[in-house]
């Protein structure tokens, strides 16, 4: 996988993806403080927020659960997004699931979650006012 993509489906902090302050005249940093995928966190404080060692956190990686950003310096950097996945799975490992089984549950999880908003979305592109009975709407079913 490349850098900042996820296993799971979800948000993916992608390296040289366009700023959005650059459109809206906004300051950089407080996009940068926002953004769910922004790698502010290194290994040390990250392992640290989690209360796991940085072991755990290089074997989510080797799970393929999510392939966090490198620094310049080749230093791995988490995202928020990132961290609440690493959470989830030492839940998991805490609870007696092994490590990559708590990998696959998250991925799924995460995968599922999103199938079932792009189908809450189709729903609402195809019925956009669920009270409206089809013949009001002027769509005829048959």
């Amino acid at each position: 996988m490349e850098s900042g993509t996820t296993g799971a489906t979800g948000p993916t902090a992608a390296a040289g993806a366009p700023s959005h302050s650059q459109d809206t005249g906004a300051d950089p940093l407080d996009d940068k403080l926002n953004d769910e995928d922004y790698p502010a966190y290194s290994m040390g404080r990250a392992a640290e927020l989690l209360n796991v060692s940085p072991a755990f956190l290089r074997a989510l990686d080797a799970a393929k659960l999510f392939v966090p950003q490198r620094s310049a310096g080749g230093h791995r950097r988490y995202s928020r997004y990132q961290l609440r996945l690493a959470h989830r799975v030492r839940d998991l490992v805490d609870q007696g699931t092994a490590l990559e089984a708590a990998c696959r549950i998250i991925i799924l999880e995460d995968q599922l979650a999103e199938a079932q908003q792009i189908n809450a979305r189709l729903r609402r592109r195809l019925d956009p006012d669920p009270d409206q009975s089809p013949s009001e709407a002027g769509t005829d079913l048959h």
